[in-house]
């Protein structure tokens, strides 16, 4: 426990430079006291720490000094390779960066750990995108990626959805997501600034393109400070919880057989399965249960419950009940009133 601990003060001078023995001891749980005797114990170990005196005094390693990665365990090596994602590196333009350093991690490891990391990247692999879709076309993804490390301003001429057409925007790039093969920006917008700094305050808004909508981009000279207190990650959270109740346009009421149930979140998504499951009624005698689903739209909700044919009812609303009928009639017309056309002869 305690050569765990010290490592850790070790890792946290290397990584974060000169600091009290106070802020030691709030990063790391422990008690000023612990964080002298820790200092003194790597001190008589040979570690060169350096030790400012007085109120504005720290610890600090001397020249730059660099332990080697021997402190790690065999769960935390696995895990540096699990979590890399040499596909998106790549697409980031951060491919030859990542495998370099990589190598120099294999380097410093012993030789037990070494063949722990080789065995985790040969057993396991990632593959974002979903079954039957390819990833997105991002031609313009690594200069996204550039401009948000270089915090520079990008203009990028962008396709919006629909038939919306194409709209010149000034972004500052702030971060990408990876969702589903799909790249995400995430950005704050300096389109058409008014003048007074509270209306450049609303103005400057956060919001999300997909980069293979890109049509075009150019990196501007211009510079921006990233907001200090941005969370990418959690960000990302509330907006796509937002993005998810936005689609929500209406409820159905259906009856769904076993396997329709296992089909659902496949067919419809996790979260409609989720929400199917905490309003289902109790199976009947053939297992088939009454529930409640969220709908995007009539059209959108009759295309995705005909997939799972026969294994599903709708019971309300009345409009997409008869939509339903109505498409079902539609085929049945087709497939049995008239003759399969034949191919022409060659």
């Amino acid at each position: 426990m305690r050569a765990s601990r010290l490592l850790s003060l070790l890792m946290t001078l290397q990584t974060r430079g000169r600091m009290t023995a106070q802020q030691l001891a709030a990063e790391l749980d422990i008690s000023v006291r612990t964080v002298y005797r820790d200092v003194e114990a790597l001190s008589l170990a040979g570690v060169p720490i350096y030790a400012d005196r007085g109120p504005a005094g720290g610890y600090q390693l001397i020249g730059g000094y660099r332990t080697r990665l021997t402190g790690l365990s065999g769960d935390e090596a696995q895990a540096l390779f699990l979590a890399g994602m040499p596909s998106a590196a790549a697409e980031l333009g951060l491919g030859a960066t990542l495998a370099s350093a990589q190598l120099k991690l294999l380097a410093a490891l012993p030789a037990e750990l070494r063949a722990s990391a080789d065995r985790m990247r040969d057993r396991f692999y990632l593959d974002a995108p979903g079954w039957f879709q390819d990833a997105d076309e991002t031609p313009y993804l690594a200069l996204v990626a550039a401009a948000i490390w270089e915090q520079r301003v990008i203009q990028i001429r962008y396709l919006r959805a629909g038939r919306a057409g194409e709209r010149m925007r000034t972004l500052e790039p702030l971060g990408v997501v990876l969702k589903s093969g799909a790249w995400y920006l995430v950005a704050r917008a300096r389109d058409e600034v008014p003048a007074d700094k509270a209306a450049e305050a609303a103005a400057r808004q956060m919001r999300i393109y997909r980069v293979s909508r890109i049509q075009a981009l150019e990196t501007l000279d211009a510079r921006f400070e990233r907001p200090a207190d941005f969370d990418l990650a959690a960000h990302w959270r509330a907006w796509s919880e937002e993005f998810e109740a936005r689609l929500v346009r209406g409820y159905a009421t259906v009856r769904l057989a076993p396997h329709a149930r296992e089909l659902l979140g496949y067919y419809l998504g996790s979260a409609v399965a989720r929400a199917a499951e905490r309003a289902a009624s109790p199976p009947d005698s053939d297992g088939w249960i009454t529930t409640t689903i969220p709908i995007e739209s009539l059209q959108h909700a009759t295309g995705a419950l005909l997939r799972l044919g026969t294994e599903a009812e709708v019971l309300e609303p009345p409009e997409l009940r008869a939509r339903i009928a109505e498409t079902v009639a539609a085929l049945a017309t087709l497939y049995y009133s008239n003759p399969p056309h034949s191919s022409p002869a060659c």
